[in-house]
């Protein structure tokens, strides 16, 4: 036998070998470490394979994401306690007290997407306070099984007339306005009902004469404070209340839904209504209430 000379060993080859004068075949042995490195190669090209892959998917995800409008979480706390009363503080001028912060409440904000649905499927926005946070999602399942309407929400606990004004005053900047809005807001005034009435003349020149505005008015009568300030709020809520019968008499487009005396014409009086002089009692002044502002905007159809 005649060894092959100039061959590695381990290299996996057919070699033809002399026997005799007769030709033979013989297979040589392939190298373990060889099967080793080229299973090593192999795992770490699937690896590679899989890694560009996810880089690619990860940087379409991105621009899909760039590309998608912004949107916000429609149930957020700021503080993450869940808030809805606003701090006060004092008799301030008018009895109920001053207004505190009010800005790390509970709120509800519909997303980017969703305003631009109800604006393009000529639906309505609403501006709120705590009541509507509260009530709010309720009154949109409501309406889009009485009227079949969609609904955007900006309502954030504690917030005065003002500050709903603004975002209306945003919305109307960034969006557009549909052509029927309600405004949830007016409670948080009585603690200075004199800045209401230019907070209302602020609205309708935003709405302008071609659209609906549904204005709910305010009851409060807080029943955790002493009688005086219960007074107070009370005359400061039928304060707020005249200014928007005032405005309504001017712009004709305004229309008011009048939870007030809703609630003071019940036989039983408010309290069934309103778990603390302010709030709507679940289910029944939650339900009431939507009603009210739900048939208010069927019958303006």
């Amino acid at each position: 036998m005649h060894q092959v000379r100039g061959a590695p060993r381990h290299v996996a080859a057919r070699r033809r070998l002399t026997l005799g004068g007769v030709g033979t075949l013989k297979q040589v042995r392939v190298h373990p470490q060889h099967e080793r490195v080229s299973t090593l190669r192999a795992f770490l090209g699937s690896v590679a394979s899989i890694f560009v892959t996810l880089v690619v998917l990860a940087v379409l995800a991105g621009a899909l994401v760039v590309l998608e409008p912004r949107t916000t979480d429609a149930d957020t706390t700021a503080d993450g306690t869940g808030s809805y009363s606003v701090p006060t503080k004092g008799p301030g001028l008018y009895g109920s007290g001053t207004l505190g912060s009010w800005q790390d409440l509970i709120r509800r904000i519909s997303p980017e997407d969703q305003i631009r649905d109800v604006l393009t499927f000529d639906g309505i926005v609403l501006f709120g306070d705590s009541i509507a946070v509260q009530d709010s999602a309720a009154l949109e399942r409501r309406l889009a099984d009485s009227t079949g309407d969609s609904i955007a929400f900006h309502d954030w606990s504690g917030q005065p007339t003002s500050a709903a004004v603004d975002a209306l005053e945003e919305w109307s900047r960034d969006y557009g306005l549909p052509r029927r809005i309600v405004m949830a807001v007016g409670t948080n005034d009585i603690f200075d009902p004199p800045a209401f009435a230019a907070q209302v003349e602020r609205a309708m020149k935003l709405a302008g004469p071609d659209r609906t505005v549904y204005w709910v008015n305010v009851y409060v009568s807080r029943t955790k404070q002493p009688p005086a300030v219960r007074d107070a709020d009370l005359a400061n809520s039928a304060w707020v209340n005249d200014e928007l019968y005032h405005a309504a008499l001017k712009y004709p487009n305004l229309r008011i839904i009048d939870w007030s005396t809703f609630l003071t014409s019940r036989p039983d009086g408010p309290t069934p209504y309103l778990r603390d002089g302010v709030h709507t009692s679940e289910p029944l002044g939650g339900s009431a209430r939507n009603e009210l502002i739900a048939e208010a905007i069927k019958a303006g159809r």
